[in-house]
């Protein structure tokens, strides 16, 4: 049975896990900084408020997080800690780190210690520079899972087969062209054909 804690527990740990507050996770869904506060869980007469299942789901589509690894975030355990290879962006566009899949390889990693995402192929990347700002900024520490689905509107991290690493967020994808759209309004949106492409895979946490 689904206990008014455990709902809350998997949401303050959802917060954690996007490196967010509470309050922050709230606005980065679009609601009420206050929606998820720990005093809003109780009403003034002492019943227990839920939250509501929209709240709920725009937090996932906030925190590009599945029902799936929601669910995984609910009970009485601590979070668990997954160490990942850490490798900085600049450096993720030279060779032998990753194969023709995005999956991490060879030598050079250091490793970061981070909220597990139960993907053992998940790696790390420190941000560097200012071209992604206000999403990411320069040592933000993003998590890349090459295994994970990729749908429209997912933050990725693509890579050229010119050597050129890219975070961006997935505009449109079909067999003939793949559109990026730009983190920083500063920066123009990129198009692809497929064939220009090395690897795609999804962000799927961020030190933020």
């Amino acid at each position: 049975m689904l206990t008014h804690d455990q709902i809350w527990t998997a949401l303050d740990r959802l917060a954690a896990r996007a490196g967010l507050s509470p309050s922050g996770l709230a606005k980065r869904s679009g609601l009420d900084p206050t929606t998820f506060n720990k005093s809003k869980r109780i009403t003034n007469d002492g019943r227990e408020r839920w939250p509501s299942t929209e709240s709920v789901a725009k937090a996932l589509a906030a925190t590009s997080t599945t029902i799936d690894t929601f669910v995984s975030l609910i009970g009485d355990g601590q979070r668990a800690v997954q160490s990942v290879p850490l490798l900085g962006l600049a450096q993720a566009g030279s060779g032998g780190f990753f194969d023709d899949g995005g999956f991490p390889v060879g030598e050079g990693w250091d490793e970061v210690g981070l909220p597990s995402i139960n993907d053992e192929h998940a790696y790390a990347l420190e941000i560097s520079g200012d071209s992604m700002r206000p999403a990411y900024r320069a040592g933000d520490i993003i998590v890349v899972s090459p295994g994970t689905p990729i749908r429209r509107g997912d933050r990725v991290v693509v890579k050229t087969r010119e050597g050129e690493v890219l975070v961006k967020e997935l505009k449109r994808r079909t067999s003939k062209v793949l559109e990026l759209a730009s983190l920083n309004p500063a920066h123009p949106d990129r198009t692809f054909a497929p064939s220009d492409i090395e690897w795609i895979a999804r962000i799927v946490w961020a030190s933020q």
